[in-house]
């Protein structure tokens, strides 16, 4: 077939262009909002704070630190409508990222909608609800994984009937890929996961079996695609058609159109380095690339990191710039006016074939466990993606995989990007979050306090006979409930739940123990000195759930001879002290990612002053600027440590030798 009889009669539309964004406030947020739409951006994607994601309000002890930072912060009704005021919300597409506390939010976007008198069935967007995944890498999650589940199936039962536009689920294989997962493991772990909430969905009989094709129909994916360009690409035409096959051949789907293969997705930002930040322009591009040249595997919605999301929020410019290029792509090249330009290709179709293959056996290996909770409830599936993402750093630190700028063409000359007065990134007003609780408690002051004990009554009512919980959210939200006591109410019917970390299953390579040799030479001579083998406390303060790096750390410190101590995320201060003095540890590291290691450290290290430890040395990495550094230091931390320094062996060098100089025997 020739070039011009590929060519199609009409250019096809263009897909969402969104950016993911959310900051400081409802009102910043709003205004950040109403400038991309202006630029033309057609759809939205808000980020929330972590307070908002894992259901506490901005005043609690865990907020601390966290309001504003790496989203925006939803406390009630009344943030809500400010950060939707003056945007129709009939005339907007609107993704929420939105996971343990899914059902609030979008009672809270429900509420928001009819308060500026809009029915229902007038919306149209996504909430993520993908919980199953938070156990495995974003850290999210409130309930047990059963609990979880039977919130995805509410939204999914209540959505299909009463807002029908709407997606209620975004199974997310992006955040399983940023925390390890091979291509294969990403499908494989993603379907098995559509699986188990549609699978959930029928079991608890909230769907007739007449509706059943419609309901799977709304479900939608969240993808992530990596800068090896033909795998990625090979991979989204593996998901078509996969999930074409589950839905005919399991649920005995027969309309294509409830078959389809419905995703959005956000480019790797796991690939994003602080070195040489300018690179990830073309790593972005070619990213994209992957996931809008075949169309017959084209994303619906897609969004794009800024060049410098590794060493801090991107400005209002910098998302511009990455909303510009896909404007450039969709609009400017003659991508939009041809079909599936991989059609008859014998490279992809072979590929294609291939990782099919390997995803289907290991959904087998999941459906011979019990399915997608079972394999979270038993680590197989943490474990896994700890043991893929454990490959990719030892990948790049013997240069088998390179990154250019990090271990290999270092030399570089300064970037004009960041050597402005703002070091090249947004830095959150620190007034932000005291001004978020001011407000907070002014709502509460202003409230029905009676209505509210009534509604949060009737929502634990609901949760405890089994009712969908959907109805009275949304009367909670209309009475003023905030985040906070809606996250406890259900707490209260629940439980709380810790997820398995998945260190103990990763296994060390041979290459791994020859690479700490001398680490390893060096620490037996520093446990002689102590008197006993040396140990390490690896935390996570806060509400960052993002415990790759920990994880990593916790495993090659392991395997370097330390005896350690990791207890997953989500950690007070006084939690992580109380366990530096009955572990009787030698040394704490401390993993931040969300900007909130200010607060978080220096509170860490008065704590260890208060209880006669001062004497540990502490040690943190995560995503913080040279002046952060600075003030870190200075304020007694022995060491920091940033994307850039990606060489682990060395990184445990280092403890070790911070150890021999500062650490006397206990």
């Amino acid at each position: 077939m020739n070039a011009s009889a590929a060519k199609t009669e009409s250019r096809d539309k263009p897909w969402l262009f969104r950016t993911y964004a959310g900051h400081s406030t409802a009102a910043a947020s709003n205004a950040l909002y109403k400038t991309n739409l202006a630029k033309g951006q057609t759809g939205l994607s808000v980020a929330f704070d972590l307070p908002t994601q894992t259901g506490y309000d901005s005043d609690h002890p865990l907020s601390k630190g966290e309001v504003g930072k790496v989203g925006v912060p939803v406390s009630h009704l009344g943030d809500m409508e400010t950060l939707f005021a003056q945007i129709p919300l009939d005339q907007m597409n609107t993704s929420m990222t939105i996971n343990a506390t899914a059902p609030w939010l979008l009672a809270l976007y429900i509420a928001c909608a009819e308060k500026q008198g809009l029915s229902r069935d007038s919306l149209s967007g996504t909430t993520q609800n993908d919980l199953i995944k938070e156990y495995l890498s974003r850290g999210t999650y409130i309930f047990p994984p059963r609990q979880s589940m039977r919130l995805i199936t509410d939204i999914i039962a209540f959505t299909y009937t009463q807002i029908p536009k709407w997606n209620p689920m975004n199974v997310c294989s992006y955040h399983l890929q940023e925390a390890g997962a091979t291509p294969v493991q990403e499908l494989a772990y993603a379907l098995a996961t559509a699986i188990a909430v549609l699978d959930s969905l029928k079991e608890a009989g909230q769907v007739p079996d007449r509706d059943f094709a419609r309901v799977v129909g709304r479900i939608s994916f969240f993808v992530n695609a990596g800068v090896r360009f033909v795998t990625e690409l090979c991979k989204m035409r593996a998901f078509t058609r996969l999930w074409d096959e589950i839905c005919r051949e399991r649920y005995g789907v027969e309309e294509e159109k409830y078959r389809r293969f419905r995703y959005g997705v956000q480019v790797n930002s796991l690939g994003l380095t602080e070195q040489q930040p300018e690179n990830n322009v073309y790593r972005i591009l070619l990213e994209m690339m992957a996931v809008v040249l075949s169309k017959d595997a084209r994303a619906r919605a897609v969004q794009l990191p800024a060049w410098n999301e590794a060493m801090g929020l991107p400005r209002a410019w910098d998302q511009q710039w990455s909303l510009r290029l896909q404007q450039i792509v969709a609009f400017e090249t003659d991508l939009l006016e041809y079909g599936d330009i991989f059609n008859g290709s014998v490279v992809i179709e072979a590929k294609v074939e291939e990782l099919m293959q390997e995803a289907r056996e290991e959904l087998a290996r999941i459906e011979e466990m019990g399915g997608a909770v079972a394999a979270v409830e038993s680590s197989y599936m943490k474990g896994k993606l700890v043991e893929s993402a454990a490959k990719r750093f030892r990948d790049i630190e013997s240069g088998d995989l390179t990154v250019i700028g990090v271990n290999k063409h270092t030399e570089t000359e300064q970037s004009p990007l960041t050597s402005g007065g703002d070091g090249g990134y947004m830095k959150i007003d620190s007034q932000a979050e005291a001004e978020q609780i001011s407000r907070l408690n002014e709502w509460r002051e202003k409230r029905n306090h009676d209505q509210v004990t009534k509604t949060l009554q009737d929502l634990q009512t609901a949760a405890r006979e089994g009712k969908n919980i959907m109805e009275c959210s949304i009367a909670c939200a209309h009475a003023g409930v905030t985040t906070g006591e809606w996250g406890q109410a259900l707490r209260e019917i629940f439980g709380e739940y810790r997820a398995p970390t998945g260190v103990g299953r990763a296994s060390a390579t041979s290459n791994d123990i020859n690479s700490l040799k001398e680490v390893r030479k060096k620490l037996d001579l520093v446990s002689t000195k102590l008197g006993r083998r040396a140990k390490i406390l690896v935390g996570k303060p806060g509400l960052d759930g993002h415990s790759n790096g920990a994880e990593q750390i916790a495993v090659r410190a392991r395997d370097a001879g330390f005896e350690v101590v990791y207890e997953g995320i989500r950690l007070t201060p006084a939690q992580i002290v109380n366990a530096a003095l009955e572990e009787d540890v030698h040394i704490v590291g401390l993993s931040i990612l969300s900007g909130s290691h200010g607060p978080l450290v220096t509170e860490v290290i008065s704590r260890l002053k208060d209880a006669g430890l001062s004497n540990i040395p502490v040690v943190v990495g995560g995503i913080i600027p040279p002046e952060d550094a600075a003030t870190l230091l200075k304020a007694g931390v022995a060491a920091v440590y940033t994307p850039k320094d990606f060489d682990l062996t060395s990184i445990l060098a280092d403890i070790v030798n911070i150890l021999d100089t500062t650490s006397a025997p206990p």
